[in-house]
């Protein structure tokens, strides 16, 4: 039985927070994780992640509804470097919780 020999290269890649994207790039793929989001009817927290080729083309990945969630996870640095440190993170999705909880709670079947 014979492999196949293709050999792939991937070039080093990383993660960065803040990205290091022009400022209207950034934008776009902030609008297509709200979609993402959206579309997914996801509710409280999830990490949207995306791919960008050299050649700019945006790519989504996944979107992680449970991602890592502590103070030295990505999810929580994107925050932190948006102006939310880790502790009001989590009091807000705690509110958001308690929130989804009384509207659900007031729903009759």
């Amino acid at each position: 039985m014979m492999w196949p020999t293709t050999i792939v290269t991937v070039e080093p890649c990383g993660a960065f927070v803040p990205p290091r994207l022009p400022q209207e790039m950034a934008e776009r793929i902030q609008e297509l994780a709200v979609r993402a989001f959206v579309a997914g009817e996801c509710e409280g927290m999830a990490r949207v992640d995306f791919f960008v080729r050299p050649s700019g083309e945006v790519l989504l990945n996944e979107l992680n509804t449970i991602p890592g969630f502590t103070a030295t996870s990505v999810y929580a640095k994107l925050f932190e470097a948006s102006g939310i440190p880790y502790p009001e993170l989590v009091d807000r999705l705690v509110k958001l919780a308690l929130e989804r909880h009384e509207r659900r709670s007031r729903l009759r079947y």
